[in-house]
């Protein structure tokens, strides 16, 4: 490998082949990004719907535990 790249200038190293590779992995490369922002997205989701739950409960069973103490 290091004897292919050792003939050729800087910039096809450096700029035509990552180009070459962006145009050709581009489509795929969007797709899996797009996935993981996705899913990223649906997992903080997920986080604040449960926690929003849990704090719901917790202050319905709070506010029901201090009212029925207070019957007494």
């Amino acid at each position: 490998m290091r004897e292919i790249f050792a003939d050729v200038p800087w910039w096809v190293k450096w700029i035509a082949i990552p180009v070459i590779a962006l145009v050709v992995f581009g489509g795929l490369i969007a797709s899996v990004l797009g996935f993981l922002v996705g899913l990223l997205f649906k997992v903080l989701v997920f986080v604040a719907l449960v926690g929003g739950l849990i704090f719901l409960v917790r202050k319905a069973k709070g506010s029901s535990s201090a009212s029925s103490e207070r019957k007494w």
